[in-house]
Order: structure tokens, then sequence, then C-alpha cells
């Protein structure tokens, strides 16, 4: 038997879309390509492999690029959402924009730039801020740090937590994904019949069942949702 729906739970799950109004490119901005090199060559164990320099200055390069970012009018307000509710964002970004702009309860599911962790055991994770991956960083243990991201071909972090907030939330939004990810995408899939449900975004490559599409921004029409929820409507 399912656990009820908690009315007072919102899961909000996002995507590049909701950075990108912070100015931080999408690989779709990028067109595939980073420095002529295609998204792969440097987001994959195969790289990694290959060419670890190459792969720590992609991501060095991602990771200044958004520690500079400031948080933008939907984060923000997705934080102000917590006055009356409890509000769990479940994200596929790899900034860490939501919690600055002051939500408590930030779910990774691809994980996170302003960390790093041991090529050698996975559960040793360090804080590195906005500070650079260097050939010759070690973990404790000995082995190079590499970053603390989901590359392609990898399994999404935190997927059991993440499951489980979604099947309990009363309202469900999803803002700034096309929702053409895998497997985070289908995390949709899974929340409740009879939880309110909303999509913001410019753009799907198709529309989830059950859910009210609000076309245009997240800055757009973010923090006037979350006005709409405050205000108990």
């Amino acid at each position: 038997m399912s656990d009820p729906i908690d009315a007072n739970k919102v899961v909000v799950l996002t995507g590049a879309g909701i950075s990108a109004e912070s100015g931080l490119p999408t690989f779709r901005d990028m067109g595939g390509l980073w420095e002529q090199y295609e998204i792969t060559e440097v987001a994959s164990p195969e790289a990694w492999e290959r060419d670890p320099q190459l792969v720590l200055d992609f991501y060095n390069a991602r990771r200044t690029q958004a520690v500079a970012a400031e948080p933008n009018a939907a984060h923000q307000a997705l934080a102000e959402l917590e006055r009356r509710y409890d509000v769990v964002v479940i994200t596929q970004n790899v900034d860490d924009l939501h919690e600055r702009g002051g939500s408590s309860n930030v779910i990774h599911v691809h994980g996170e730039l302003v960390k790093a962790r041991s090529t050698a055991d996975p559960e040793l994770i360090y804080e590195i801020g906005g500070k650079e991956i260097q050939l010759g960083d070690l973990c404790e243990a000995g082995s190079q740090l590499r970053p603390h991201i989901v590359w392609f071909g990898e399994m999404i972090h935190n997927t059991d937590v993440a499951v489980a907030e979604i099947r309990s939330a009363g309202k469900v939004l999803v803002v700034g994904t096309s929702l053409s990810v895998y497997p985070a995408a289908g995390l949709v899939e899974l929340s409740r019949a009879g939880a309110e449900k909303l999509i913001v975004s410019p753009d799907l490559e198709q529309e989830p069942v059950g859910f009210d599409w609000i076309r245009g921004t997240a800055v757009e029409h973010v923090p006037q949702i979350v006005q709409r929820w405050l205000e108990g409507e």
C-alpha cells in the first residue's frame, strides 16, 4: 500500500533552463560542443581515462562560471515557498544556485560542481567551493580527485530519496527542463494522481500526463505560482 500524499509537501524538479536564466550555458546552448570538443569527449568515464586534464579543464571552467552566477527570481521564489510548505528541490543541475537562493532541502541527482570525490572510493567526497581540481590533487586514500559529477553512462545519484519524495508530494512543479534526459526525467511519471502538477517550460518534447503546461520561462512564471500557493490558492 502506497504512503498517502502529503498536502503540505511541494516537490520541485528543475533542469538547465532555470540556471540558464542566471547566465549559465546549457549543453544545448553550447551546441553539444566545448572548445570544439564533443560534450561526450569531456563528460564521460572514457574521456577521463583518455585525457583527465581535458576533463578537469572543462569542469574547472564550468565551476568558475557557476560560482560567479547569481540566483535569479525563480530560485529565490522557491526558497520563499518554504514559509508555508515542506519544499524539496530535486535538481538535474550541478550548480549550487538553489542553495544560494535560500532553498534548504536540495537533492542533486547529477552531482555538484562545488564538490570533488575520490576516483578510488566514491564515498570520499570533499567540498571545494570554487577551487579548481588539478592533476595530482589526491584524496586521503591517495587517489586522484575527480569532479563529483554524473558523467554520461554513469548512474544518477540519490534515486531512492528522490523517488520517495515525489511519490508523496501534494504539489509537483517541474521547471526549466524539456524532460528529455533520462532517467531523471522519468521521475515525473512517479508523481501521484490527486497531486497538483504544473510544468513551466518554453518547449517540451512531450507533455507529461496529468500536468498543466505553463509555456514560458522560470523567471516569468515561478514567482507568480509561488505567490499564488503562498496565498492558499
